[in-house]
């Protein structure tokens, strides 16, 4: 039996998971989600990191890797680090096994990741064009429109005339939604024009890694987001050369978490396995 914690340092949040490990059955013990919200990122992990520990009634010393991902590297008390488009991809896995492609839509950047049954990378890449297709961007807009986070999405659904912004720069971005204002334009139907705007961005990427089939599963801080899910759907809908299925999953923002405390895990086995390693008294 192993146990592991997974840490993902985010730009806009810390997620923390505990997991306990024995042969091909895994058991979630725990798991936090805090908003970065100008606090120091690291000094978070620990408080995240602390909670799962106490909500699953274990000590540090009862674990037997602490794997981190992101931008967690700098997390003092880790054992080691993972990419985090490989903990986002056996994160992926874990919680869609038919999953062999994820959209990672984070605070800053969106990605498109594709791999094996194993949770192995294949192919990855990311958005390289200004702000405008993140988490960040959306939570600006927002903001401005009175909107809280979570009404996002639902609001979204309701659009009947949605206003595409066909921008890639954020500042330029929110002019056209400015205007949007001016003219009239209803909330609905400018969120709703900024989620399909996102997703034809998203889905280009899913494109250029050969993610043309099977289940993709949208991963990060907007993966709740029934909006942004709805509008790449109708996105994929709509292009003859993709046959994808895009879903959401209840836990798919700690995607990264979980996939770090994995890889934890069989990292942990492995150097064991070679007795470079011993499991904590």
């Amino acid at each position: 039996m192993t146990i592991t914690a997974g840490i993902d340092v985010g730009t806009g949040a810390v997620k923390a998971a505990l997991m306990r490990v024995e042969g091909d059955r895994t058991e979630w013990l725990s798991r936090t989600t805090m908003r970065i919200r100008q606090r120091d990122p690291i000094q978070l992990a620990r408080t995240c990191f602390d909670h799962v520990l106490e909500d699953a009634q274990l000590a540090e010393k009862d674990l037997d890797y602490i794997a981190t991902t992101g931008e967690g590297e700098s997390v003092p008390f880790h054992t080691g680090h993972f990419y985090s488009m490989t903990t986002h991809a056996r994160g992926a896995i874990y919680l869609e096994p038919s999953a062999r492609a994820v959209l990672d839509a984070g605070a800053l950047h969106g990605r498109a990741i594709s791999m094996d049954e194993r949770g192995k990378v294949l192919k990855y890449r990311m958005t390289s064009q200004c702000a405008s297709g993140s988490g960040q961007f959306l939570e600006n807009i927002g903001r401005y429109l009175g909107i809280a986070q979570d009404e996002i999405g639902t609001l979204s659904c309701q659009a009947d005339k949605p206003e595409v912004v066909s921008s890639i720069c954020a500042v330029l971005a929110e002019t056209d939604v400015i205007n949007m204002v001016s003219r009239g334009i209803s909330t609905a139907n400018i969120l709703k024009g900024i989620h399909l705007s996102m997703a034809g961005r998203l889905t280009k990427l899913l494109k250029s890694i050969g993610g043309t089939g099977g289940v993709v599963l949208v991963t990060g801080g907007l993966a709740l987001d029934a909006g942004l899910i709805a509008a790449l759907q109708e996105d994929i809908a709509g292009m003859k050369d993709l046959k994808t299925v895009v879903r959401g999953h209840a836990d798919s923002a700690y995607a990264g978490a979980l996939g770090a405390a994995l890889w934890g895990a069989y990292r942990f086995e492995k150097l064991r396995a070679r007795g470079e390693i011993h499991r904590a008294a």
